[in-house]
């Protein structure tokens, strides 16, 4: 029987022609392995027939100026139980052809594999992970709830686990324990049952403890030690086992055993069994916990929605709206997808996407988001984005793939575990020799060996890390700061200096008029009214500023007539009657029109950023305008606040340097770049690293992509470009600097949560190892037991988990405006 050819279809960047294909296929006909290849250039894919190695064609293609496409796949993996078999996970993973990176989870068990996009990878993928004892499955936007309800499923599984080996163990524990506790109650059993039904009765209880609720260790356990990889799993085995097998061998063939030995100890292989089972259950709640934040922003998308076709309602299900579509929103309820308002006005709470309590005003024309809520008023919007596209659905991609991510921390972390059972193992194996050479007997050598096994679980190590990450980006994502990267996390409790583009990120990105000073006998509202009707054809971004205000104030505008830019200088209009001029004191002067008192305001205005704007009716000056890009309410207070948290502060825009030094000065930053252009920025921010500071840059426009991304970090207004945000490392869905100090506070908090973690961990298990093999004995007479062992480890891990939730109450150093 032949072999049926393997067929691999890679998605390829570059090919632009037909002669672009016929290239691949000449090139990548030549490898080794390659039966047949066949390029399309219109899908973007190159089938190859044989057995190639799909990374060695991904360098064949680079090599010619070819780009292979990656994927990223997620997967849900179940029974992993300790740092080892993240580990174990890690290295199957890799070594499936086409992988170029593997990031495995142990606290929401689950695997980031970015691989080259080829057909059937993931399936690939998750057969590997099964193949090494683990179950797995890929993980999509629909499989969430199932995912959740397989977790719920666990939970109850390892419930009813641990009442069962309770049950079971109780009767164990009370027959041998108890008698060594009271001794009367020892006397009075052996005298009525005798010693062998004793024992005989403690076998069978704690081998239905071991081979009924405490089979997952062995089916997990064995193979992992039969295939050269011991895990946790596999340290119980042995250490339960060890103390069943030798208390099986005193109960049935006591002659095997000198005299002095003839003991048993079902009750610690039970006990063990039964702490361990609990231990994991309640890891399993906590571990559940930790997800919350993904369950929430989950439950924000509504399941349905209020469809309008040809004028008829239903209630359709999400999946079944298109972009275009006309959707109705009726009071109090969540809006389904992205959109834009057709009809209606009415007030959003956009608090779950930016963290700013205040709601948002739509009328038509502005755009909705998934997720947020409707106020008291009913109103119909146009779908835009749908399903994966929406910003909620995103976001939720974000924070998994934040929450997915290692930390340069956890290089240690890993370096460690991969060696740590067998080393674990091999000093149990240690202390039971020097146990049998130098020590009391046989029994003491298999219980120290044993307690060394038992106590020395890596769990609290594998868990130190992940799940600390889960919770603090979790909190994050409610706090409106997003970490498109985990390392980021890392990377900004570490900043030293603040930088910050001006336009649209300390100011609030638009000119609006910001003061009025009319000439004596002009009113305010009068002189307003006369310069928005001269302005009331102009696209200026000055003139916007001085509509929006008179809007604002209901004025009514009489129509304009003749009105005339006049380059470098403003304009000239007939406005009922009167022959206005509204511009720069230039204007005025060439005009020959007095100004007053007028031009000192306007001076000490400019010295403060502000532009002057002069308005003259039939040669006399009627009011002086004052129009600014206006400081966001909450810049100087955060600018305050990261000094009190001991950074620098820094300005870097492209705007004119009186004006970025006078905004400078009223915040109170200390650094000023101006008039720099987009790549001018990424020198600034070299410069400000010469002195060897790590340096956090904020930004919102398509001008400060290059600087975002040169930064050690960067940081975008979630209100900005796309490009923007995809340049950034964290995200600030709301425009709000106090989001700046938050990103920062978390960053500082989740690492130093990471580190008490990690040194619980590893101080653990480097306290306790000498104790469990018995350094006290020889001074004190002290043994540690093996079920205090088991008690410790699982209490070890539930620190950790415990310690991790404590994030969830991190409030905001400042809350949003």
């Amino acid at each position: 029987m032949t072999d049926i050819p393997t067929t691999q279809t890679l998605r390829i960047d570059g090919m632009t022609c037909a002669s672009c294909t016929a290239r691949v296929e000449r090139m990548l006909g030549k490898e080794e392995g390659v039966t047949g290849v066949r390029a399309n250039f219109v899908t973007g894919t190159v089938a190859i027939d044989g057995a190639a190695e799909p990374s060695r064609l991904a360098e064949k293609l680079a090599s010619a100026g070819f780009t292979a496409a990656e994927d990223v796949t997620r997967l849900s993996i179940g029974g992993m139980t300790c740092a080892s078999c993240v580990s174990r996970v890690e290295r199957v993973l890799q070594k499936v052809p086409g992988v170029t990176a593997a990031s495995v989870n142990l606290a929401d068990e689950s695997a980031t594999v970015r691989h080259l996009a080829l057909t059937g990878i993931p399936e690939k993928l998750a057969e590997a992970v099964r193949s090494a004892g683990y179950e797995a499955r890929v993980a999509t936007e629909t499989s969430r709830e199932d995912l959740a309800r397989h977790k719920g499923e666990e939970q109850a599984k390892l419930a009813r686990a641990v009442l069962i080996a309770a049950a079971l163990t109780l009767p164990v524990f009370v027959l041998e324990m108890g008698g060594h506790m009271v001794p009367a109650f020892h006397h009075w059993l052996h005298g009525i049952f005798g010693q062998f039904p004793l024992w005989v009765a403690q076998f069978l209880l704690t081998s239905a403890v071991l081979f009924g609720p405490g089979l997952r260790f062995y089916r997990a356990g064995v193979p992992a030690l039969l295939h050269g990889t011991p895990d946790m799993n596999s340290l119980v085995v042995l250490g339960a086992t060890a103390a069943w097998g030798y208390s099986t061998l005193a109960t049935f063939a006591p002659g095997l055993l000198p005299e002095a030995s003839r003991v048993v100890y079902f009750e610690a292989a039970a006990v063990i069994v039964t702490l361990i089972l609990l231990g994991r259950w309640l890891e399993a709640r906590a571990k559940g916990r930790t997800g919350a934040a993904i369950e929430k922003l989950v439950g924000l998308q509504p399941k349905t929605a209020r469809l309008d076709r040809a004028g008829l309602i239903q209630e359709v299900p999400i999946d079944e709206i298109r972009p275009g579509d006309l959707l109705h929103l009726r009071p109090g309820e969540r809006v389904a997808v992205d959109g834009v308002v057709e009809t209606g006005h009415s007030w959003l709470d956009e608090s779950m996407i930016t963290g700013e309590p205040v709601p948002v005003e739509k009328e038509p024309g502005a755009p909705l988001t998934a997720g947020t809520v409707n106020g008291s008023a009913a109103m119909t919007y146009r779908a835009e984005r749908v399903g994966a596209d929406t910003m909620l659905a995103r976001i939720i991609r974000m924070v998994e793939e934040a929450q997915g991510a290692k930390l340069p921390i956890q290089a240690a972390v890993d370096r460690v575990t991969r060696v740590f059972v067998p080393v674990v193992m091999g000093i149990a194996a240690l202390t039971f020799v020097i146990w049998l050479s130098w020590g009391p007997g046989l029994a003491q050598a298999m219980v120290a060996g044993v307690a060394v096994l038992i106590i020395a679980c890596p769990c609290a190590m594998g868990l130190a890390t992940p799940t600390s990450i889960m919770v603090g980006t979790g909190r994050g994502a409610e706090m409106g700061v997003l970490f498109r990267r985990g390392d980021a996390l890392q990377a900004l409790q570490g900043v030293q200096v603040v930088a910050f583009d001006k336009t649209g990120t300390l100011t609030e990105g638009r000119p609006a008029l910001v003061a009025i000073h009319p000439a004596p006998g002009t009113a305010e509202d009068a002189a307003l009214a006369l310069a928005a009707a001269a302005e009331s054809g102009s696209e200026h971004p000055i003139a916007g500023a001085i509509l929006r205000a008179a809007a604002e104030r209901e004025l009514t505008l009489a129509p304009a007539e003749g009105a005339t830019a006049i380059a470098g200088f403003g304009l000239s209009a007939r406005v009922g009657g009167q022959s206005l001029l509204l511009g720069a004191k230039r204007l005025m002067d060439r005009e020959g029109i007095a100004l007053g008192d007028l031009p000192a305001l306007a001076d000490r205005a400019a010295a403060e950023g502000g532009t002057p704007l002069y308005l003259a009716a039939d040669g006399t000056v009627l009011a002086l305008f004052i129009v600014a890009d206006r400081i966001k309410p909450t810049t100087k207070p955060a600018i305050d606040a990261l000094h009190a948290l001991g950074l620098r502060t820094a300005m870097v825009t492209g705007d004119a340097a009186p004006t970025a030094r006078a905004i400078a000065a009223r915040l109170g930053i200390d650094h000023v770049e101006a008039e720099v252009l987009p790549e001018g920025k990424v020198a600034a921010i070299q410069a400000l690293r010469r002195d060897g500071a790590t340096v956090a840059f904020v930004g919102d426009g398509i001008n400060d992509a290059p600087a975002l991304a040169a930064a050690d970090v960067g940081l975008a207004i979630g209100t900005g470009t796309d490009v923007a945000v995809e340049a950034a490392e964290v995200v600030l869905m709301s425009g709000d600097l106090s989001a700046v100090v938050n990103a920062i506070h978390l960053s500082r908090r989740v690492l130093r949560n990471i580190r008490q973690n990690l040194f619980w961990a590893f101080a653990y298990n480097a306290a306790l190892i000498p104790v469990a093999a018995g350094v006290l004995y020889p001074a004190f007479g002290i043994q540690f037991s093996p079920i205090l062992g088991a008690a410790a480890m699982a209490l070890s891990s539930i620190f950790v988990l415990t310690n991790a939730l404590r994030l969830k109450a991190l409030r905001p150093v400042l809350e949003a405006a």
